[in-house]
């Protein structure tokens, strides 16, 4: 009789098989869960992707029309590399135009002929403490299209008894030539010319004839340079 009642009696459930099987429904419920973030993840990481490739071509685009054209084949790369640089000079002329507007160099002033950029035309008073006091001397200005890596034009409209300043108002100035930097500005060009005509230099003349005169005989060279200013810069 006992041994019925044994037989009818349900059976235990052990315990390891029970926590077996809820670690099991408790992993499908994990990996059910980690399914939909990495669903939502993917999404977001393609809606990510999506918005900053189209950020990158208006990006792109902008930048198309800043430089004119991106050119699409070798061909037409010198005329895009001049188109650039055409841009970098117009954006720096620009601004040595506001800088000088601002803050002018002393006894000079400079602008551009009416609408060309590229062209202007400056003005130098005569330094004081030189035999060119008095006089207002016109400069001619011509940038060209790679400014600032290539100096400017400059030259004297007016005549001028130098040795550095030939008749055609060619000047012997190292900063336009050899010795020319980017980083140099029109302002600082004017103020160097002030000081070439306050200080000549003989030792590198642009009309040997006159450096001879200055260093020979000061006297007769200031005497020439000052009726010349008065002759040509103060009509």
């Amino acid at each position: 009789m006992l041994r019925i009642n044994n037989l009818l009696r349900f059976p235990k459930i052990k315990s390891k098989p029970y926590e077996r099987l809820v670690l099991n429904e408790k992993s499908r419920f994990d990996l059910i869960i980690v399914s939909q973030l990495t669903d939502h993840l993917r999404r977001s990481l393609l809606s990510r992707f999506v918005f900053f490739r189209n950020l990158l071509r208006r990006s792109m685009s902008q930048m198309r029309q800043f430089l004119f054209k991106i050119p699409e084949s070798l061909d037409d790369l010198p005329l895009w590399k001049q188109r650039v640089q055409f841009k970098m000079a117009s954006k720096r002329i620009n601004k040595e135009l506001r800088d000088l507007q601002r803050d002018p160099p002393v006894s000079c002033s400079a602008g551009p002929v009416g609408d060309d950029m590229f062209h202007w035309q400056a003005t130098i008073m005569g330094p004081t403490d030189s035999p060119f006091s008095g006089g207002v001397f016109l400069v001619s200005i011509h940038f060209p299209p790679d400014y600032p890596f290539k100096p400017p034009k400059v030259s004297f409209r007016t005549k001028v008894y130098h040795p550095n300043i030939n008749s055609n108002g060619s000047i012997c100035l190292d900063i336009l030539k050899e010795q020319w930097s980017p980083a140099l500005t029109i302002s600082k060009v004017l103020l160097s010319i002030c000081s070439l005509l306050t200080d000549p230099n003989p030792d590198d003349p642009l009309v040997p004839e006159i450096a001879h005169t200055y260093k020979t005989d000061r006297v007769k060279y200031e005497s020439t340079a000052r009726s010349w200013t008065q002759k040509y810069a103060m009509g």
